[in-house]
């Protein structure tokens, strides 16, 4: 009815030909979104980074047809682990096509509004946290953008 969960692609199969696919998985579209949305306020940002390159090697893995194999039991047990606090609530709104996350809320969510605002005074407090040590992580992290500009700008006055 609103369009979720359509695709048309050209897939690269295992054997080297190319297939045109249309598939529909509305339910798992839906399914899929709340998800990542939740592992958005639950999961550590390495964490996340790390299961993203997994996800895409369980799909090749599975598409390719290596469900059994000791590669694919690896990933599915660290993606098992990944997912051990991601649990909680995502109110989803459906128009015209478009899948949109309304909200979310979760027992396990490391999202702290007081941590994360710049408004709260003492913001963090608990957690040993001064936004003004920002400063210091700001100028090491900006030393080698730096050494890249004076590279660039000797590089282009010769």
């Amino acid at each position: 009815r609103n369009g979720i969960g359509r695709i048309d692609i050209v897939e690269n199969r295992f054997v080297g030909i190319k297939s045109r696919g249309v598939y529909e998985t509305p339910g798992g579209t839906l399914l899929r979104e709340a998800h990542m949305d939740l592992e958005g306020i639950c999961m550590d940002r390495e964490v996340k980074r790390i299961t993203e390159g997994l996800s895409n090697e369980f799909a090749r893995l599975c598409y390719n047809g290596f469900w059994f194999a000791p590669e694919m039991e690896l990933i599915r047990n660290s993606i098992d682990f990944s997912q051990r606090d991601v649990t909680g609530v995502v109110t989803l709104e459906l128009y015209k096509g478009n899948l949109i996350c309304r909200g979310r809320t979760s027992p396990n969510a490391l999202y702290n509004p007081d941590l994360a605002s710049m408004d709260i005074e003492g913001g963090g407090e608990n957690f040993d946290y001064n936004p003004a040590d920002a400063q210091g992580f700001i100028r090491i992290n900006a030393v080698r953008l730096k050494t890249y500009a004076a590279l660039r700008a000797k590089t282009n006055q010769n």
